[in-house]
């Protein structure tokens, strides 16, 4: 008997509460650094809707994934057009088929080789992720990729170093040890605790003491 799409639809488990399945980060370096990546850009956004942040998520992909329990969960990723709202994991068959647009690693020395190479294969060939980034909080190495042509080629960087993305449309760059964003302009893009700070400095120089 055939079975129409929606009947079809029907028969297959609802794959919207699957638990994210990654492990824990390596150190409270690599810590830090993703919840900066994830705090600035949330802030730098915060009027938008229109996004996911994924932050040590797992991506579903496929039914047969699951079965052989290969999972895969970027330490930072983003999906652009899409609904901003709490997800246990990323399930890209509940999601109209959406993989990431951007995707960023935290390298580290049990899984650097893993990210040059097999996810790096991964997010060209199978997600079709158009930008994919590393970056080690130890020893401080930075690449970024670009999907051209469906292969990842390096992204060029500037004098100061940055790499530019196009689905960001900010810069990625080294300050202070940290992986930070930077605007078109080359301004730094805030955290709110760096933004609370700065028009606490503005006001006081104004004369102004700010309410604690």
């Amino acid at each position: 008997m055939s079975l129409t799409a929606q009947q079809l639809a029907a028969l297959m488990p609802d794959a919207t509460q699957l638990e994210s399945d990654e492990p824990e980060m390596e150190s409270s370096l690599h810590y830090a650094q993703l919840a900066l990546l994830v705090a600035c850009l949330e802030w730098l956004w915060r009027d938008r809707s229109d996004f996911f942040i994924g932050a040590n998520l797992t991506i579903y992909f496929s039914r047969e994934q699951l079965k052989n329990k290969e999972f895969r969960g970027p330490d930072f990723f983003l999906v652009k057009n899409t609904e901003k709202r709490p997800r246990k994991s990323w399930v890209v068959w509940e999601e109209g088929g959406r993989y990431p647009d951007l995707i960023i690693e935290l390298l580290s020395d049990s899984t650097a080789q893993i990210d040059r190479n097999l996810k790096k294969e991964l997010y060209q060939n199978r997600f079709r992720t158009p930008e994919y980034f590393w970056f080690s909080p130890e020893t401080l190495e930075f690449s970024g990729y670009r999907l051209v042509n469906q292969q990842y080629e390096p992204i060029a960087e500037t004098d100061s170093g940055w790499l530019w993305s196009h689905t960001l449309g900010l810069y990625l760059g080294i300050q202070a040890g940290m992986l930070r964003y930077f605007t078109e302009t080359g301004n730094l893009v805030l955290s709110p605790q760096e933004s609370a700070q700065r028009l606490t400095e503005q006001l006081r120089a104004l004369g102004v003491e700010p309410d604690v």
